[in-house]
């Protein structure tokens, strides 16, 4: 059962059809509406359509009906299956309790962060650092208009917070090492590097 491909926006259709039978357009709207599109990407309606084809496939969804208005195209309406109901349950326990390995862009980037001058990444950084600091009032600002909403369904917007927060205090240090010569490099330096670990690397086995 839970061995059919997962994603974040899978379990937003299943979990929104748990509540009632939806079209893609209003599945779109609630996920948007409810604050949940700040840690699933729903931004591209075409991923979407593509995700619920596939769950239809597998069994997860079934098309209930099909409803029409004078003003709009055509649409689907999609009702969960009881298999869906199972996976989705079998999904959010998975994700919860188990680590799971992501590669977002920021690593990534610090993985070759040599190729760039240590002024560069100094400046990039320092840039990086206003732009957590913004999210992180935007973060402030909706859980200050929200406070009256249970804890329960803010608990996402905290954790991305909490992860804003430690991101910021990293760059911070990474940035006042940088400033003061403590972490700094030149390609000599990279090329002294390149050799002494070309050197001591263990020769490629036919």
């Amino acid at each position: 059962m839970t061995s059919i491909k997962r994603s974040p926006v899978a379990l937003a259709v299943l979990a929104m059809l748990m509540e009632e039978p939806l079209h893609p357009y209003r599945m779109q709207r609630l996920i948007k509406e409810r604050g949940k599109d700040e840690v699933i990407n729903v931004t591209q309606r075409a991923s979407l359509y593509q995700t619920i084809q596939r769950l239809e496939r597998e069994g997860l969804i079934t098309s209930q009906k099909t409803v029409r208005d004078y003003k709009r195209p055509e649409r689907t309406v999609y009702e969960i299956t009881e298999k869906g109901r199972d996976v989705a349950l079998a999904w959010i326990r998975e994700m919860l309790s188990s680590l799971t390995r992501e590669y977002p862009e920021f690593p990534a980037a610090i993985s070759f962060l040599a190729l760039l001058t240590p002024n560069d990444v100094l400046h990039l950084l320092e840039h990086r650092t206003k732009a957590i600091e913004s999210e992180l009032r935007r973060i402030d600002g909706i859980l200050q208009e929200a406070r009256a909403v249970p804890r329960l369904f803010l608990l996402e917007m905290e954790y991305l917070r909490a992860l804003h927060a430690t991101e910021l205090s990293w760059v911070n240090a990474v940035v006042e090492d940088l400033r003061a010569g403590r972490i700094v490099w030149t390609d000599e330096w990279l090329r002294q590097i390149a050799g002494q670990f070309s050197t001591h690397s263990t020769p490629d086995k036919d």
